[in-house]
């Protein structure tokens, strides 16, 4: 289960109504590869297709993420896995994670749980002391760039798209 200090964050921030109605926020255990996997080739695949990057990091995510520092956050809700969303280290001078592959099932979208892993995400940001977080999506997607600007994100001017159909750069300063 997610650590004391994310659990008192979400509450602080009017989550406490979807904890009491099953929707909680696990880590990653190999055992949810597949769902990770199954629920990223869904959303990508129903626009556009996997990219050789999207492979690398959907088929290696001990390797690709978890080794280098990152954290995979699933999402259950009643006690079914509902979603995914990965906080990736960077090795970069000015981003120190990136927010990615967040995925959640279409006949439960609109629930806020997008919303309840994105925070998840951005408050373990802030416990690993991260200062800015980066990521990378497609305007296509209107509820999640709508997400994505209520949670602070801003549009910054290209900065490096690992993907061909990646035609929005965002940034998010935590405080």
């Amino acid at each position: 289960m997610i650590k004391y200090g994310l659990i008192r964050a979400i509450i602080r921030q009017n989550l406490k109504k979807l904890l009491v109605s099953g929707l909680y926020v696990t880590d990653y255990t190999f055992s949810s590869k597949s769902l990770a996997f199954q629920m990223n080739e869904n959303w990508i695949t129903s626009h556009w297709q996997l990219e050789a990057h999207d492979l690398e990091i959907l088929d290696y995510p001990q390797e690709n993420i978890l080794d280098k520092g990152g954290y995979i956050f699933v999402a259950t809700y009643k006690g079914e896995p509902v979603g995914v969303c990965s906080l990736c280290k960077m090795n970069d001078s000015i981003y120190d994670y990136e927010l990615a592959k967040l995925a959640v099932t279409p006949n439960i979208q609109g629930k806020g749980i997008g919303r309840f892993l994105c925070e998840a995400v951005i408050n373990q940001a802030k416990e690993l002391g991260a200062t800015k977080i980066f990521l990378e999506s497609n305007t296509l997607l209107k509820p999640a760039i709508n997400l994505y600007r209520k949670l602070g994100f801003k549009e910054v001017a290209e900065y490096h798209p690992l993907y061909a159909r990646g035609d929005i750069q965002m940034e998010l300063t935590i405080k």
